[in-house]
């Protein structure tokens, strides 16, 4: 019987006996090393034979893992782990199926430690560079069983973070094998990315994902990050979507925005690691999920601008990508919902989300800081471009139709205006340009302007502030931040050049509608100390940024005027504002004067700010701009040696060169009717004004006809007129299409040709006017002559060498 048994055994194929004799009698041997050198050289030398070799090591090991010999799997997988190492043949790829059934048999058992062995030898197999793709191979069953790892709730914490640990290299083995080869199975393809992605987070999210003392070097958490960030470096450009996704997702159905931190870390995360030229891609797809989330509640939409924030600061390439504008054009909208929502209470109506003020006011501070960080992020030209596309959202007072959303009524609109011009500050604060005439455009710089004559303080101080941003280019604002008297301004260490062509054309074109719009806003009844500091810097700035001899004059002339105003006993300023007034215009006379280096000038304003030291002290910045400024009873001790006088400053400047033609001409700004437009409040004010200043409303005709009363009534006799007229034209359209289709070809053509005769009937009558002769100064009929006919011009011969 042996005897057979051994004939039988000799006869087995040579590929089986060497399989078999790597196999010790005692597993705990380990693999036989000799035989397994003799197995290697064999299937070098016998590729062909390589197949055969992994079918059987398969069998083997499906039949010990069946019998729960785990000593001979761990053999098994040994050996074909150097098998794979050390064969790289065409007929390798059948092989690699035996490999790859055998990986999956490990990873579908039961225990733990069989699952870590097929993932430790998956990841060997992923870091061999294959000679011949594979058209057929897939990996959908090691992206599910990987991803189900990397969720294992296994009730040992430290089997648990090894058996996350494998799935988390699994699926990067998982990646480098998919990534490298463009004929094997895409990865990126969406079924795989929603298995993935969210594996990754969960790692990098776990709390608990502390590693083993002395089992690990790195936690679950350090080797996610890792694996994702080299996920993310391989992606291309159309593969960021299908990346980005999942992990919008997962941060929705986690309610992971909120907190804001893990969100933060994610896209940081994803920002360094994609190539930069890709950076823009993820912007949009976070723009676009703003705008899906625009019903959600504020702290959700919140976290999603905070993202954004750090993503445009992060972002290294300059540009937000080719729709620069569509980015801004998203914030501004969440800027509008957001006042939208305060005011109503409800996010969603339908829904019962409701919102508070603060949540909404958080929100709309997170969306400005992020317009700016967006803004910073552009060059000058595209910085430009938004800065007159956000003065373009802003609701302009007195123009029509409405000031902003209609659900919100006016509150909302100012609320509105206040929001985009803060984002509008936002945007200018380091916008730096060496042309004014670029950075303040007219389109720009006009409706800016018309903003000072709102009747809202915070409407006003913010427009100051933006031109002031605007105007410094060499930091020299926060030089001017105390209004005070200067005794000796070298002590600021002002940055001033010389004034460029360019900003002289600038003045020339904008001076006296900037020097107007100053003047009125100084005669504003609720301007604060707040509004004279920043009238104060922008007075400054303008004499350091852009002044000629020519603007010094102006500039001197308007603080003179604003004395004027000062003094005038208009009933609409109070004590304190006039006394304001003086003080404004003291402190800006005093730098303007020392500016000037003019000794006789400078002297004389000096003498004036001792003499109101001594006897008006409330005429000065030191006794009106402090928290308790006292303010005199009456200013009926203003007078003589206490003001600056206009004759003895002109005569000190003309002295010195300066053109003084214009200091002698009162400064009185005219109001335009832009102006009244601006001073409104309310749509029905703006509609009003507009049907006084209507020439149908004069007072000068005779015969006024009565303003149409508009009512309820009156507005739904309009939308049923309207719907008539529009009934009308579709059936006038009908009966004309009918009777092309219908009538006889006789009657269309003469139809058709009663038309063209009554044209040119009319052509006729406007060329017989045209080349009628035009009358003689003293009437043909008189002189008894017969009038001649003009000839047509298209009858008239001309030279040739007056024919183009």
């Amino acid at each position: 019987m042996y005897g057979v048994c051994g004939c039988c055994g000799a006869l087995r194929p040579r590929y089986k006996r060497l399989v078999d004799n790597i196999f010790p009698e005692d597993p705990e041997d380990g693999l036989v090393k000799v035989n397994m050198e003799k197995l290697t050289f064999y299937a070098l030398s016998a590729p062909e034979k390589l197949d055969r070799i992994g079918a059987y090591l398969s069998e083997r090991l499906s039949r010990d893992v069946a019998r729960h010999r785990y000593g001979y799997v761990c053999i098994a997988m040994e050996a074909l782990d150097q098998l794979l190492m050390a064969c790289h043949c065409q007929s390798i790829n059948l092989f690699v199926e035996s490999f790859l059934t055998m990986v999956r048999k490990l990873l579908e058992a039961d225990k733990p430690n069989l699952q870590i062995l097929g993932t430790n030898s998956f990841v060997k197999f992923a870091n061999i560079e294959e000679d011949t793709p594979s058209y057929h191979r897939s990996y959908d069953f090691f992206v599910s069983r990987f991803s189900e790892m990397c969720h294992s709730s296994y009730e040992d914490p430290d089997v648990r973070t090894k058996i996350r640990m494998a799935g988390i290299r699994g699926l990067q083995g998982v990646v480098r094998k998919t990534v490298r080869d463009e004929l094997q199975a895409n990865i990126w393809e969406r079924q795989h990315m929603d298995k993935i992605v969210p594996s990754l987070l969960f790692n990098l999210q776990d709390p608990t994902d502390s590693g083993s003392p002395g089992c690990e070097k790195e936690s679950p958490a350090e080797l996610t990050e890792r694996c994702f960030r080299e996920l993310l470096g391989r992606a291309a450009y159309g593969n960021i979507k299908n990346a980005i996704k999942p992990v919008l997702m997962h941060l929705d159905n986690h309610s992971l925005w909120e907190g804001k931190s893990f969100a933060v870390r994610c896209f940081k995360i994803i920002m360094y690691s994609i190539q930069s030229q890709h950076s823009h891609l993820v912007i949009q797809q976070l723009l676009g999920h703003l705008d899906a989330n625009s019903k959600s509640s504020a702290t959700v939409r919140a976290g999603i601008v905070e993202v954004l924030s750090e993503a445009a600061v992060i972002e290294a390439s300059g540009s937000v990508g080719p729709t620069v504008l569509e980015v801004f054009n998203t914030l501004l909208k969440q800027l509008r919902l957001s006042v939208d929502y305060e005011l109503t209470g409800s996010c969603d109506p339908y829904s019962n989300n409701m919102t508070t003020t603060d949540q909404e006011r958080q929100l709309q501070e997170a969306v400005i800081k992020t317009i700016g960080s967006f803004a910073n992020t552009l060059p000058i030209y595209q910085r430009a471009e938004v800065m007159l596309f956000i003065m373009g959202k802003i609701p302009v007072p007195g123009i029509y139709p409405a000031l902003g959303s209609p659900i919100a009524g006016f509150e909302g609109s100012r609320m509105i205006q206040v929001m985009l011009l803060k984002s509008l500050l936002q945007v200018t604060e380091r916008y730096e340009s060496s042309n004014m005439l670029a950075a303040l455009p007219s389109s720009f710089l006009e409706p800016l302007l018309s903003f000072t004559l709102m009747e809202d303080p915070e409407i006003r101080l913010l427009v100051l502030s933006i031109l002031i941003s605007l105007i410094d280019r060499h930091q020299n604002t926060h030089k001017f931040t105390f209004l005070s008297i200067l005794s000796d301004i070298s002590v600021l260490k002002l940055k001033v050049d010389k004034c460029s062509r360019q900003d002289n054309l600038f003045m020339k074109k904008h001076g006296q509608r900037l020097y107007r719009h100053i003047f009125l806003t100084c005669s504003e009844e609720n301007s604060g100390r707040s509004h004279y500091q920043a009238l104060y810097t922008l007075l400054a700035l303008l004499s350091v940024e852009l002044a000629n001899e020519e603007v010094v004059v102006d500039l001197i002339r308007l603080a003179l005027a604003l004395q004027d105003l000062a003094l005038a006993n208009d009933e609409r300023l109070s004590l304190y504002n006039r006394c304001a007034v003086h003080a404004l215009s003291a402190a800006y006379l005093s730098l303007i004067s020392q500016l000037t280096t003019v000794p006789a000038f400078c002297q004389h304003i000096q003498e004036v700010i001792e003499l109101r030291q001594k006897e008006v002290p409330y005429l000065l910045p030191e006794d009106i701009f402090i928290e308790n400024p006292r303010v005199p009873e009456s200013l009926e001790r203003v007078e003589g040696e206490v003001l600056f006088q206009q004759f003895q400053i002109a005569e000190v400047l003309g002295g010195s060169g300066y053109n003084i033609d214009i200091l002698n001409t009162p400064f009185t700004p005219q109001i335009t009717d832009e102006d009244r437009l601006s001073k409104r409040k309310s749509i029905g004010d703006t509609i009003s004004l507009q049907m006084d200043m209507d020439p149908r409303y004069s007072p000068e005709r005779e015969q006024k006809s009565p303003a149409e009363q508009i009512t309820f009534e009156t507005l739904k006799n309009a939308i049923v007129d309207s719907v008539n007229g529009e009934e009308q034209e579709r059936e006038k359209r009908r009966l004309v299409v009918e009777r092309f289709q219908t009538a006889p070809f006789e009657e269309i053509a003469a139809h058709c040709g009663a038309k063209s005769s009554l044209l040119q009937s009319k052509l006729d009558q406007i060329f017989e006017l045209t080349i009628r002769p035009p009358p003689s100064p003293s009437g043909s009929a008189s002189q008894g002559q017969t009038p001649t006919r003009s000839v047509p011009v298209y009858e008239m011969k001309f030279p040739d060498l007056c024919v183009y």
